[in-house]
């Protein structure tokens, strides 16, 4: 990158670096150097357990909680634009793929870059706040190598789009998400429908792949607890490579719990290694054979007794073996990193997490009014001020609930600002497609949300 100007800004005593450069996307990159970013929040975690989740979540049994007005004590102070932001959090991953020359290789990078992506929801039983129409969010991370922004595109249903592009030109990272929310009795049910791509620049290959569904237990009565289930498949679309990985629900003896388990095979679907491990923990890749054989012998010393089956009203978590057990032979793919010692009273949030909200000096100058880091129900909430948080998130949705109905009454459309519906050309189904121009910094005529 080359530096066009640099500019000293004095801010309530405090000093930030102000750039402005041009990076190999030949687009103007503002942004604020940080030489670090918050790792904590202002304020813990409400306390849940004196409220009575039965008496509100009795009356949503099969539907979707998306049409659910839920109070603020069930959220974690991020909005869900921000939730999936998490996904950058080991962008490490996909610049490793993009230095690989080899096309397994990158696809085991590519692999792993997809399974950290959902390790952040690891112990989140918060629900992030929902989007309002038009909201967005940003986020460069110089050090990461990216910037993101995302918008929600519509509220009914909810999809939020999302664009993530590298500094330097290597990548772009992109997809929507509509989240389908539904209430089993004792546990929650997230679909997160929508297609993911990810595009290697140099190498001129593109990635797409689906997320598995998560499922928080015991939403009325004992501990919570999560789990993911469901087949993620990743296609290279250029070499006609395939990543197939298995989300493996618990089980009824919990022996599964958080395993993921896969290959990837060529065109010709020879597989060439095997992809294993816990999207709780780590993912290693090995020789297919290898790992059958070393299979089939821990079948052979495979004598553990059965737990016995406790038929209580509560869905008991397992038992968690918190080591994967390595196959001589295998590779160390990716392994999650620590959470702060106080994660626990702040939403169990990872140190990535903990900055996604903060609003740095000088920040609203430049980033978009509609930003999700102006909410004000957020920001009371991170705050501690609870009870300033539930006016205005019933203030924030009354104002949408208004402006739908003027729109409708003068037959007027809502008009997305950064994405725009199209065809993604990989998979050829319906998508929101960034259509650029976000950074250039000219914010004008933007509804007003808040």
């Amino acid at each position: 990158m080359a530096l066009v100007s640099l500019e000293i800004l004095y801010q309530n005593g405090v000093t930030i670096q102000k750039n402005l450069r041009t990076t190999a996307l030949n687009t103007p990159l503002l942004f604020f150097l940080s030489l670090s970013f918050r790792t904590s929040l202002p304020a813990p975690m409400f306390a849940r357990n004196t409220i009575s989740v039965w008496s509100i979540l009795k009356k949503c049994i099969g539907h979707e909680l998306s049409k659910i007005t839920m109070p603020i004590v069930f959220n974690e102070p991020l909005s869900f634009l921000q939730r999936i932001t998490e996904y950058m959090e080991h962008t490490y991953l996909i610049n490793r793929a993009c230095a690989l020359s080899d096309s397994i290789q990158r696809m085991q990078a590519v692999a792993a870059f997809a399974v950290s992506a959902v390790a952040s929801q690891w112990e989140r039983t918060g629900k992030p706040f929902n989007p309002l129409l038009g909201e967005t969010y940003e986020l460069i991370r110089e050090e990461k190598g990216f910037r993101l922004v995302s918008e929600q595109v519509s509220h009914h249903p909810p999809v939020s789009a999302f664009h993530a592009e590298s500094l330097v030109g290597d990548f772009v990272f992109h997809g929507s998400i509509y989240p389908k929310l539904k209430f089993w009795g004792k546990s929650v049910e997230a679909e997160p429908k929508g297609t993911i791509t990810l595009e290697l620049l140099k190498h001129n290959e593109t990635y797409t792949w689906t997320n598995p569904t998560c499922c928080v237990h015991n939403i009325i009565l004992g501990k919570l607890w999560i789990e993911q289930y469901g087949t993620m498949e990743i296609v290279n679309h250029s070499t006609g490579e395939k990543c197939v990985l298995n989300f493996k629900p618990c089980g009824m003896f919990g022996k599964e719990l958080h395993t993921v388990e896969g290959y990837i095979q060529e065109k010709s679907k020879k597989k060439r290694c095997v992809i294993y491990g816990k999207w709780t923990e780590c993912m290693w890749s090995v020789d297919p054979q290898i790992y059958e054989t070393h299979k089939k012998s821990e079948k052979r010393g495979d004598n553990k007794k059965q737990k016995n089956v406790n038929n209580d009203d509560a869905d008991n978590m397992p038992e968690i073996q918190e080591t994967v057990s390595v196959v001589p032979g295998s590779v160390l793919l990716w392994r999650i990193d620590s959470r702060p010692p106080h994660s626990a009273t702040m939403y169990n949030f990872t140190n990535f997490a903990m900055s996604l909200n903060e609003l740095q000096p000088g920040m609203e100058a430049v980033i978009s009014p509609t930003d999700c880091r102006f909410r004000p129900d957020i920001r009371h909430m991170e705050n501690g001020n609870m009870d300033e948080a539930s006016k205005d998130k019933e203030r924030l949705e009354e104002k949408q609930r208004a402006a739908r109905k003027e729109r409708a009454k003068n037959n007027e459309e809502w008009s997305t600002r950064w994405f725009q519906m199209g065809t993604n050309p990989y998979t050829g189904s319906q998508d929101w497609i960034y259509s650029g121009g976000y950074f250039n910094r000219q914010y004008h005529d933007l509804p007003d949300i808040y």
